[in-house]
């Protein structure tokens, strides 16, 4: 039964189960004894062999369980994936702890769980299955093959399948069968706090009341390399704010949470362990590694954080820091925290869990709020193991010894490669706080496009190559590709572009169009997220190739920056001066898709003015070999299947902000929504249940129904095992006898991350060009059933509201 989503503005977001699994073993409840305790678990690796660095050190785990959903046998593999693995594990004490059951289709209600489709997912990662890929690239040196033009040919190594950080979050999905919303979310260092507020926000909107959140990390070789790389490694545990600190240590594990809207979990006799009040992002914008010296980016999002929690900075005692233990993060938090909390910032405490366990990357964020979570329960304050000497670069309470400290709220920060930042304020259940006015209700209207895909160089180019029906492709080793044609950098300043790789020039002159055309100058209110289904592949394969072959010395300082998947939303920052919430989503095909909903939730929720939305790929040697090692792209499935290059920016706004500005929007994003299938990687439900739920309730959403569509811009790509469910779901959606179906894909090639957007620059410019003003329907659908529908309408309707 079809339902619509209910906003909720105001919603109390509770946390009602914890998991994780890390250097200190399976289990919360075991992290957090050994963490109060002060134990450091950073030790000479023994399972990870990183050639070259024979004394490495890190927070390993060690004869880790296997989870029990087996997601490589559906798959033909045989090798796990050690990031997959522990956010499955962690996955599974969260549910089992939750008191949330899922109700399956068709299942008679339970006061006790919830539809499937009620349920979502919310992954965050910073490398997701990059150890797979390594061992790809160790196979292919040992079975003898040569550098040449596109790399190391790694053939058709279907693990290759396991690095997409899409199929973590797919396969979680699949494993407790949810299937509401699923997201990817790759912001470095701060993935995890990312997606927890990605999670708070389709909850707050109706399209989910229960979210399983978290993060994971694996020990990979890159990560060593690189940060040796930039010499932030410390030969021995990390000691953060010590004077004597002298870098960060690498850690591995997951951590996993269930969040749920306050009125369901007491609904269902949940526990209660914590509550989100509140939470803050922002971008530097200041330099690819190095955080601003005086945490200006840093304490915007810690501000946010406490303002939107409805407190007053006194009000926050205790915050688990970022705390890496280099000298640079540790003395720009400390300005952060100072510059946030201003007289109070003298009473606060600042600890690091990451002197423990290490830095968990991508997964940092999820398990440091567990820690911080058990610290609220048990009013105690965990310590920074072995701090030696106050720093006066730093000079606040870093907790030495774990200590009692009375407490109803706490914090955490995470903060990124390319300057993502993040931080969360947790509450004891029932924390008394001021109730914050919600956001006045406004439209998200698009006012600018930037395009850079294939041969087109601008909206009008790609028009004219739509309405023709052509697009020049080559073919590659049993692929079509459709390459960008014009140099993505020509109109980057020369020392800025030596900074970038090819995706993120490609994300930089999309979004100097859109900004051009829509009149707009990029300030600390207009924020940047980027979609993108492959990532920086290219980047990753440039900085790791040379090390597996001539040893760790060969690992390039320059390169390794732009080997994160949020190197390109950093890239726009900086070049742009976009400083408010970043965000990079990796939904596969859908990224582009998923990035769109992800910025409308942040305007809808006030926390930026406008927001530069790309969805970007390149087509780079390894994700290439990937396409080929699938078996779904090539020979007789594939033959109508074409990939493309490129980048397509929306820029979104509110539609006050743009009213006062005196500028026109070219659209209304009226409303969106993401489903899953639930049935894991590269298989969809062959009826398009999902994608019918997706399209159904984004209509709902947006208040259209589907006999007033104009049209229906498709996800068809050329592969009939994914286009033929979705059309038999739009033949049953009940559209009017003129509505079209346009499938842009088929004619300009799949542009991976940047799809949706693809769709949505040609509807505009259809309107522009006299076209039917009706509203639309824009699906993207990654190719493990996750699925992001959204409608745009004409602004006529509201220019003069």
């Amino acid at each position: 039964m079809h339902e619509t989503p209910h906003p909720a503005p105001q919603r109390r977001i509770v946390i009602t189960s914890l998991g994780a699994i890390t250097a200190h073993g399976v289990g919360a409840a075991e992290l957090w004894q050994r963490v109060r305790g002060g134990e450091v678990a950073i030790r000479p690796l023994r399972e990870l062999a990183v050639p070259g660095l024979a004394g490495a050190i890190g927070g390993e785990i060690l004869d880790p369980p296997r989870p029990k959903y087996d997601y490589l046998a559906p798959l033909g593999l045989t090798d796990p994936e050690p990031a997959v693995d522990y956010a499955l594990i962690a996955a599974e004490e969260a549910m089992a702890g939750a008191g949330l059951g899922v109700l399956e289709d068709g299942a008679p209600p339970r006061p006790d769980a919830l539809p499937a489709h009620r349920w979502g997912v919310a992954f965050g990662s910073c490398n997701s299955g990059i150890r797979s890929a390594e061992k790809a690239v160790r196979r292919a040196v040992a079975a003898g093959r040569s550098v040449d033009a596109d790399g190391l040919g790694l053939g058709d190594d279907r693990h290759l399948l396991l690095v997409p950080p899409q199929f973590c979050a797919e396969a979680l999905s699949a494993a407790f069968g949810l299937k509401g919303p699923v997201l990817s979310v790759n912001t470095a260092c701060a993935s995890s706090a990312h997606a927890l507020a990605h999670a708070v926000e389709q909850i707050r909107a109706g399209r989910a009341d229960a979210m399983l959140v978290g993060g994971s990390d694996a020990l990979t070789e890159m990560a060593y390399y690189g940060f040796t790389s930039v010499e932030s490694l410390s030969a021995r545990p990390a000691r953060p704010y010590s004077r004597d600190r002298d870098g960060l240590s690498l850690g591995a594990g997951a951590g996993m949470m269930v969040l749920a809207a306050a009125e369901v979990a007491l609904a269902a006799g949940a526990p209660i362990i914590a509550e989100v009040l509140g939470y803050g992002m922002s971008a530097d914008g200041y330099h690819a590694t190095a955080p601003h010296p005086q945490g200006a980016g840093a304490a915007r999002a810690i501000r946010q954080a406490i303002d939107t929690a409805g407190l007053a900075p006194e009000d926050v005692p205790y915050i688990n820091g970022h705390g890496t233990g280099t000298p640079k993060n540790d003395a720009a938090e400390s300005n952060a925290v100072r510059a946030a909390l201003g007289e109070a910032a003298a009473a606060v405490v600042l600890s690091s869990t990451k002197s423990m366990i290490g830095h968990l990357l991508g997964a940092a964020g999820a398990v440091e709020a567990i820690v911080t979570i058990l610290a609220l329960r048990d009013e105690m304050v965990p310590p920074t193991a072995g701090f030696t000497e106050t720093d006066p670069a730093c000079g606040l309470d870093p907790a030495p010894a774990a200590r009692a400290l009375p407490m109803r709220v706490a914090a955490s920060n995470n903060f990124a490669f390319a300057g993502a930042n993040a931080c969360v304020v947790y509450g004891r259940p029932g924390t008394a706080r001021t109730e914050v006015d919600p956001v006045a209700a406004d439209e998200v209207v698009v006012t600018g496009i930037g395009v850079l895909i294939g041969g087109a160089s601008d909206a009008d180019q790609l028009w004219d190559a739509w309405t023709c029906g052509t697009m020049t492709t080559v073919p590659h080793k049993g692929l079509r590709l459709a390459r960008v044609s014009a140099d993505p950098g020509a109109d980057i300043p020369a020392k800025a572009r030596r900074r970038m790789d090819r995706l993120g020039q490609l994300a930089v002159t999309t979004s100097r169009q859109a900004l051009a055309a829509a009149g707009l100058t990029a300030h600390e209110g207009v924020g940047v997220v980027v979609g993108t289904g492959i990532g920086p592949m290219s980047s990753i394969s440039r900085f790791f190739e040379p090390t597996v072959l001539g040893g760790p010395a060969q690992g390039s300082p320059a390169i390794f920056p732009n080997t994160v998947f949020n190197a390109a939303a950093g890239q726009v920052a900086m070049a742009l001066g976009a400083k408010g919430p970043t965000s990079t989503l990796t939904s596969g095909h859908a990224a582009g898709a998923a990035a769109l909903g992800t910025a409308f939730d942040l305007l809808r929720a006030g926390r930026a003015d406008a927001v530069l939305c790309t969805g970007a790929d390149e087509l780079s040697p390894y994700a290439l070999d990937a396409y080929r090692g699938a078996g779904l792209f090539t020979g007789r499935h594939g033959r109508g299947f074409r990939l493309a290059e490129g980048s397509v920016t929306l820029l979104l706004e509110r539609a006050s902000v743009a009213r006062q500005r005196g500028v026109t929007p070219i659209a209304v994003l009226a409303g969106y929504a993401t489903t899953s299938d639930a049935l894991g990687i590269a298989r969809w439900d062959p009826r398009g249940r999902g994608v019918e739920r997706a399209m159904r309730d984004a209509l709902a959403e947006a208040g259209v129904s589907p006999v007033d569509l104009s049209a229906v811009w498709t996800a068809a790509a050329g592969l009939p095992v994914v286009d033929g469910p979705e059309r038999r779901a739009i033949d049953r959606l009940g559209l009017g006898a003129n509505c079209a179906r346009p499938e842009p894909k088929r004619v300009l090639g799949d542009p991976i991350g940047a799809g949706a957007q693809l769709a949505a620059a040609l509807a505009i410019t259809a309107w522009q060009r006299g076209g039917d003003r009706g509203p639309v329907l824009v699906n993207g659908s990654s190719l493990g059933g996750t699925h992001t529908s959204f409608v745009l309408r004409h602004p006529a309707a509201v220019i003069h509201s």
